[in-house]
């Protein structure tokens, strides 16, 4: 529902802040990380996720979309809920998790809080090929300024296909075409070949 919010940081402490925007103060709950990317700015632009529930609607805020995006892979897993997810966020980096889940490290994953042997391995199990096939640069912010082939890939990468795939695709036709394509262009041609 919220992609994000940004607004004047009103409130902020290690477990949630509130953002002011518009007149109209919301109360975002935030990871460690997010909170340690924040520091001490007195405006700020948090990715959000509406968590709804029958007794409440939490909103969830993540520094960068990467964050936002890991989160929900976490929490699709069966028995790992919103808290559980932001305080795996708290115990370690959204790379540290990326990389333990890609190689497989249950140890690293089961020191966090809440998280069992079972419930480490069923991670592991259950994202391990969707983030290998996001890539690992897929939790870096992209730059404010993207080109053409930024959007493309990111575009492909959305729609499910591996990232070394699609960036293959999209470099033959950018070749095959010149710089002149547009981004439509371009996926519509990467589409044909992937």
């Amino acid at each position: 529902m919220y992609a994000y919010i940004d607004g004047k940081l009103a409130f902020k402490s290690p477990s949630y802040v509130v953002i002011d925007a518009g007149g109209v103060g919301y109360h975002i709950n935030i990871s460690l990380h997010t909170y340690s990317q924040i520091g001490n700015s007195e405006h700020c632009k948090l990715y959000t996720w509406l968590y709804v529930k029958e007794d409440a609607h939490s909103l969830y805020g993540f520094a960068e979309e990467g964050e936002r995006r890991l989160f929900l892979h976490l929490i699709s897993i069966s028995g790992i809920g919103p808290n559980t997810g932001r305080m795996m966020l708290s115990s370690i980096t959204p790379t540290e998790i990326q990389n333990a889940i890609i190689s497989g490290n249950v140890a690293l994953i089961q020191r966090i809080k809440g998280i069992g042997p079972k419930s480490a391995q069923r991670v592991i199990l259950e994202l391990q090929d969707k983030l290998r096939k996001e890539g690992p640069d897929t939790l870096t912010v992209m730059p404010a300024t993207h080109t053409t082939k930024d959007e493309a890939l990111s575009a492909l990468v959305m729609l499910g296909f591996a990232r070394n795939a699609a960036e293959k695709v999209v470099e033959q036709e950018i070749k095959k075409s010149g710089e002149d394509l547009t981004v439509e262009q371009l996926i519509k041609s990467a589409l044909k070949n992937l």
